[in-house]
């Protein structure tokens, strides 16, 4: 469409230029007396001339007048066709996207925004992660422009998508359309542009876990293995599935689990459990500790001496993770706090991955 415009502004330019060199020749205008003429005439106004015109000055107005008249009617017509196939809409659309793609970074993409995709969003905005979301599905996205989220109207297995959705500055990406193929090849192509992203991928069929894997997923998740797990631990151990699933939603109860990463410079950095403080200051339970190396510590003694770069699991009341969160990071988001120290350590201390 540029293209066009382009070539309606140079026809525009083309028209007025051959008014006034006509003026000039035959009629003995100057330069603005020519200029004058042109646009009157060409713009029908119908002011008085600049002097009268002869038989040559008035066969040339003519011919002027015929084709503004045609040049004017064609663009009013292609603009009109622009307003009603809703064109100009969704280039001023596309363009307020790219301004806001062109300053994000350490945010998530989220490839597919069918009912997984959809609830990975709410739950991201929830906590106000940054993402871009990238739909084939025109008619799928007229919600995220009510939420106000960054998206796009293309094919995820497309390298130069990715690319614009800001796969080099993002910091993960969540592979969730409808076919396995697809998310295996998006996976393939995500991981070649960027090999730090960390990568979770749905899988829908058996078998298919392996090949994501391979492919570069970080995590693979199967809603069916998950779903049927879910409905097992409901029947053998329905109280505990009640109790984890209410602490991790937040929802309805004032305890929660949060997951967070020590700091450098933190003050129970080289403390040990016991006197770190996150018991009697803050009434959390710490259910566990992994260390940056990766090996999980459960149930840690309280002489367990912290790191940072440590990741405590701990269970409390909503409130108290929130100051928790508040005295490491600033602020009272414990998901945001994590997500900063995770994105801090992967630069400082974690290797580029090599397959």
């Amino acid at each position: 469409m540029s293209r066009r415009i382009l070539v309606i502004l140079a026809s525009s330019l083309a028209v007025v230029a051959f008014g006034i060199v006509g003026y000039m020749q035959l009629c003995d205008y100057t330069f603005v007396e020519a200029l004058y003429m042109t646009v009157i005439t060409l713009t029908t106004v119908g002011y008085t001339e600049v002097r009268p015109l002869d038989t040559a000055g008035r066969l040339f107005t003519v011919v002027l007048i015929g084709g503004g008249v045609s040049l004017v009617a064609y663009h009013i017509a292609y603009f009109g066709q622009l307003l009603v196939e809703g064109n100009i809409l969704e280039v001023y659309r596309r363009r307020r996207v790219k301004k806001l793609l062109q300053g994000i970074k350490n945010h998530y993409i989220i490839c597919g925004y069918g009912q997984m995709g959809k609830y990975i969003v709410d739950q991201l905005l929830r906590y106000s992660i940054p993402m871009v979301v990238i739909e084939m599905d025109e008619g799928a996205v007229g919600n995220l422009q009510e939420l106000g989220v960054p998206h796009l109207v293309a094919d995820a297995k497309e390298e130069e998508n990715l690319m614009a959705a800001g796969i080099l500055q993002a910091k993960g990406l969540v592979a969730v359309v409808h076919s396995d193929t697809d998310n295996v090849f998006i996976v393939l192509t995500a991981r070649d542009l960027n090999r730090n992203l960390f990568i979770c991928a749905r899988a829908g069929s058996s078998g298919i876990e392996k090949r994501l894997l391979k492919a570069g997923a970080d995590r693979v998740v199967s809603p069916y293995a998950t779903g049927a797990m879910r409905i097992a631990q409901n029947i053998l151990r329905p109280t505990v599935t009640d109790f984890l699933e209410l602490a991790l939603s937040s929802e309805g109860i004032e305890l929660s689990m949060e997951e967070l990463i020590i700091p450098e410079g933190a003050d129970m950095d080289g403390k040990d459990l016991m006197h770190s403080g996150i018991r009697s200051d803050f009434n959390l339970i710490i259910v566990a500790i992994k260390r940056p190396e990766g090996t999980m510590i459960y149930n840690p003694s309280p002489r367990e001496i912290l790191q940072s770069g440590d990741t405590l699991i701990a269970i409390g009341p909503r409130n108290n993770l929130d100051r928790f969160a508040e005295k490491l990071y600033g602020t009272r988001s414990p998901s945001i706090a994590f997500h900063r120290a995770w994105r801090h350590n992967t630069e400082s201390k974690t290797p580029p991955r090599s397959d």
